[in-house]
């Protein structure tokens, strides 16, 4: 069976951003793991029993970034399911996409993770190293810049 995780890729609006575009004042969260290739994510996390998939999402937001889901809006239409192999085993993880409501809440790491970084596209870009994360990241991106 496959592994399922979930997660929250979250952003903040910079109020001081000098363009007349909206978008280019969007910052993204990554989370720089402990453990491994110490490799950069969103949160995110494996799903426990009884939890539906955007409970762990937001569960894991909390418990990896110290975000709690009132400090966040989801943004209704966006939802990316990626599928990868992770040692030998098929891995599907479920990403919703957040805005955080005060782009200078404090992220609170758990052990998990030893180091954030708010990135604009082309950054956050260069730090997700697997293809498909720079895919979704740029997808989301064009998906805010639509709805402006």
């Amino acid at each position: 069976m496959a592994v399922r995780a979930c997660g929250l890729i979250i952003y903040r609006r910079l109020q001081s951003a000098p363009s007349c575009r909206v978008t280019d004042g969007i910052e993204y969260l990554l989370l720089q793991t402990s453990y491994g290739t110490h490799h950069w994510t969103p949160p995110k996390g494996h799903v426990d029993p009884g939890e539906d998939d955007l409970q762990t999402a937001f569960r894991e937001t909390q418990e990896e970034a110290g975000l709690q889901a009132s400090q966040l809006t989801l943004i209704e239409g966006y939802r990316k399911e990626l599928h990868y192999p992770v040692r030998g085993k098929p891995k599907t993880v479920i990403y919703w996409l957040a805005e955080m409501k005060d782009c200078n809440t404090e992220i609170k790491l758990s052990e998990e993770h030893q180091a954030f970084q708010w990135l604009k596209l082309e950054d956050a870009c260069k730090f997700a190293e697997y293809e498909d994360m720079q895919a979704t990241l740029k997808e989301v991106h064009q998906f805010l810049c639509s709805k402006e």
